[in-house]
């Protein structure tokens, strides 16, 4: 497999998850390549109603354009997964079986979208998945040095935020930075040279707080999850595939305080993770966690 291709992260295991039947309706929250979608159209076809979002246009048209084909009863709707109610009032749906959210970045975006995802194309820095009121230059270019250290540290994880933070402010006062390649040089000045030969690249940390903080991902995560346990009909299920320790931890107290409450039946009691076999075709998915809980 090549990392140009988009590969779906524990594809049969958030699908089984949910337990589908025929006649079920199945909400792709994040419907992305939509590669989650397509197993599921493959196996029901016309027998199951799914309604996927997704706030990034481009993945919404693509979509369009892949399914337009297919023998499916599919809705593609561009919209963030935090109107998950609004969006099923629209389509006069009540309730539905099942929940999918797979939080992870797609190909797309880190590939081909242009925006600045990714720290191995020299690209805009910008890392916005739909309409933002920020962008990524905005903050390495406006935003406190305090401010910067806590996101980079928050949401990167990175031991060397401060470090970060410090040269991010000592290079913008030089000129403005502009792209993606001037923010690894000044990552790669901040750090110390043991770091440059890591497993993974001294930029990731970096790079993924910044598209967390553009895209307000955390508090999406605690908004999307509780508008889709309040539409999910009783018996259904909510699938929820993280790829950062934040996100999985959000989800595994909620799903915790509504089991607590008597409101739902956790059916993963620990994260499902991928076999040494998906990780060596996929390296992406390395990180994933996937928890899935069913509704009383």
């Amino acid at each position: 497999m090549t990392d140009t291709q988009h590969i779906p992260v524990l594809l049969h295991e958030s699908i089984q998850g949910l337990s589908l039947k025929k006649g079920d309706t199945l909400i792709d929250a994040t419907f992305g390549a939509g590669g989650h979608t397509q197993e599921v159209v493959s196996q029901f076809g016309k027998d199951i109603h799914i309604i996927a979002l997704d706030r990034d246009e481009d993945a919404v048209l693509k979509g369009k354009e892949r399914f337009n084909k297919q023998e499916c009863h599919l809705d593609i709707v561009h919209a963030n997964y935090t109107e998950l109610l609004e969006v099923i009032k629209e389509k006069g749906v009540d309730e539905v079986d099942a929940i999918l959210f797979d939080l992870g970045t797609s190909v797309d975006q880190l590939k081909t979208s242009g925006r600045g995802f990714t720290f191995e194309k020299d690209e805009s820095l910008e890392m916005t998945m739909g309409k933002n009121e920020f962008n990524a230059r905005d903050i390495v270019n406006l935003w406190s040095a305090e401010t910067l250290t806590t996101i980079i540290k928050a949401y990167g994880e990175e031991q060397f935020a401060w470090k970060i933070a410090q040269k991010i402010i000592e290079k913008r006062e030089e000129k403005p930075i502009e792209t993606t390649f001037e923010l690894v040089e000044i990552i790669k000045q901040a750090t110390p040279k043991f770091y440059h030969f890591k497993k993974i690249h001294p930029a990731t940390k970096t790079f993924q707080a910044l598209r967390i903080a553009v895209n307000d991902e955390i508090q999406g995560v605690q908004k999307g999850i509780r508008q889709a346990f309040e539409i999910l009909s009783p018996g259904g299920r909510i699938s929820v595939i993280s790829f950062h320790s934040l996100e999985d931890r959000e989800v595994k107290r909620y799903f915790r305080e509504l089991e607590d409450e008597g409101l739902a039946i956790r059916i993963t009691k620990k994260p499902i993770t991928p076999t040494e076999e998906e990780i060596q075709d996929n390296r992406k998915s390395r990180s994933a966690k996937l928890r899935i809980t069913e509704k009383i």
